[in-house]
């Protein structure tokens, strides 16, 4: 048995899992090396994508169902799986230069030490909805950017440039020395809704048990919390990026229309 779990694809080689998601990642243009579609598919409910597939060239496979149950990992496959190259992530330089030659204003999510894919993916569906611009990834203690993240982000990780470092300190003095200012999203912070989030900004949320690490909130600019009126007193990280990426969008809509 374990022998058959090591064979398995692991999600970080590029293993994408569900109609939607495979469907986003053929839009992206990002380099697909294979689809896996259910035998029998082709000219069914899965034709729609499998001729976006065949125009983009891409290999199209057809397989036995059990062995997409098994290359899913009992993940919900709904018939198709793809497998694609690694991430072009970017560096934090060249996501600020990407902003920038997009005539556009830093709006960034910066996440320290989130390790759920599901929480992964949740905030980059909401920063992508919510006109973010970047969202920057640490390297190590962090999940990167594999099916399931795609599968729930419902495609934004095709949409949303999406850097990578090796030091969150050195990021965030990368980014004030451009002239974006930083908020830490934590509890006990000043209430969001008093925050004016307009021109250039970056939105820091910590990791799903610990918070923003000390040393990033020191280096913080700001510190903002989400008012609690329950018994218990947080949100879930993707909850709380959520909100708080919507009010930032909120004030930035509204000072753009003037």
């Amino acid at each position: 048995m374990e022998k058959n779990r090591r064979e398995l694809p692991n999600e970080q080689d590029g293993l994408f899992i569900g109609r939607n998601a495979v469907t986003e990642l053929l839009k992206s243009g990002r380099q697909v090396d294979r689809v896996l579609i259910r035998r029998g598919e082709r000219d069914g409910s899965l034709s729609p994508l499998c001729a976006l597939a065949l125009a983009k060239g891409v290999p199209l496979l057809e397989t036995d169902v059990r062995k997409l149950d098994a290359l899913s990992g009992g993940g919900a496959h709904q018939g198709v799986l793809a497998y694609a190259a690694e991430t072009a992530y970017l560096s934090v330089q060249e996501l600020l230069e990407k902003t920038e030659e997009a005539g556009q204003e830093p709006f960034y999510v910066l996440l320290d030490g989130v390790s759920d894919p599901h929480n992964l993916g949740a905030i980059l569906r909401s920063a992508e909805c919510a006109g973010a611009n970047g969202v920057i990834l640490p390297k190590r203690r962090a999940v990167g950017v594999n099916g399931t993240v795609a599968k729930a982000s419902a495609g934004a990780v095709f949409h949303v440039p999406i850097a990578r470092t090796a030091n969150l300190a050195s990021a965030l003095e990368t980014l004030k020395a451009h002239g974006v200012w930083i908020w830490a999203v934590e509890m006990g912070g000043t209430p969001y809704e008093e925050q004016d989030f307009r021109g250039k900004i970056a939105l820091l949320l910590g990791s799903e048990g610990e918070g923003v690490s000390r040393l990033l909130r020191e280096q913080s600019d700001f510190l903002t919390g989400i008012p609690m009126y329950g018994k218990i007193n947080s949100l879930n990280v993707s909850n709380a990026a959520a909100v708080v990426l919507f009010e930032a969008a909120r004030q930035r809509n509204r000072a753009a229309k003037g």
